[in-house]
């Protein structure tokens, strides 16, 4: 890991440690107070108050745990349901495989923020919509570079030493198939982590995802912008934060990871 990418990884900790502790540091995200609206950033309210009198640094806080719990936990299932996969299409072969990499090219075909904007409009500012959705959109790159990575190590070497050792194949799919390649799935799972939040937030922002009275980066934006020149602090806490969080990961993601990821899944 190279300085700059431990620097990102700071960063995301202070991140994550403002999410946490603003439920401590600040007053209920969803208490109005109209006669302290539109308030700029004093020693009560750090970030001011929007056009409600809701403390700012309390819904940024709340807006970040639910963007990034919302993220981690669909990229999370989404490294499960496609290494899984992808084991199975390198193990099984034949149709099995076929209709795995169809799957995989069905749901690749479309954008995916277009798939998540889908399911998320069955049921508009449900949590399970834009998490499934998510889930749907990530899984396929895992399966690829594991299908990928799995096909060749099953047919090399060490995996047929371990087998006529007596080695079950749970033994072989750890050692010789997954820990080779744990490192770009971590990486890769960064990558999908920001990509989901950057989808949460676009789809609050065009008024798609979570709804009023919860908190989220995209939706705070929308409620920011028409006070944009009275309060321009509303808008860019909001902002500040997705930035920030988005380059972090891609920060730890790095060059290098691109190119083994490309490489893998050749």
């Amino acid at each position: 890991m190279t300085h700059f990418q431990r620097a990102a990884l700071g960063l995301l900790l202070l991140i994550a440690a403002v999410a946490l502790l603003t439920p401590w540091l600040a007053p209920d995200p969803h208490t109005q107070d109209l006669m302290a609206s539109l308030q700029s950033p004093d020693a009560r309210h750090w970030l001011g108050t929007d056009h409600l009198g809701r403390d700012q640094l309390a819904r940024l806080g709340e807006g970040l745990r639910t963007s990034l719990g919302l993220a981690l936990a669909s990229a999370l299932l989404a490294v499960a349901v496609g290494t899984a996969l992808g084991l199975l299409a390198a193990a099984r072969g034949g149709w099995v495989d076929r209709l795995l990499s169809v799957a995989a090219d069905a749901v690749a075909s479309i954008p995916g923020l277009l798939w998540v904007l889908l399911i998320a409009a069955l049921a508009p500012g449900q949590k399970w919509a834009l998490y499934s959705g998510l889930v749907l959109t990530a899984w396929v790159e895992f399966h690829r570079l594991v299908r990928s990575h799995a096909r060749s190590a099953l047919l090399g070497q060490p995996v047929q030493a371990a087998r006529l050792l007596g080695f079950g194949p749970w033994y072989v799919m750890r050692w010789h198939v997954l820990r080779p390649i744990a490192g770009v799935l971590a990486r890769l799972w960064a990558y999908a982590v920001a990509t989901a939040v950057l989808a949460i937030a676009a789809l609050g922002f065009v008024g798609v995802g979570l709804r009023p009275p919860q908190a989220e980066l995209g939706l705070m934006m929308t409620e920011a912008l028409p006070y944009y020149y009275e309060a321009p602090w509303l808008l860019a806490a909001p902002v500040v934060a997705l930035v920030l969080v988005i380059g972090s990961l891609q920060a730890l993601v790095g060059r290098e990871a691109h190119g083994q990821t490309a490489g893998a899944a050749a």
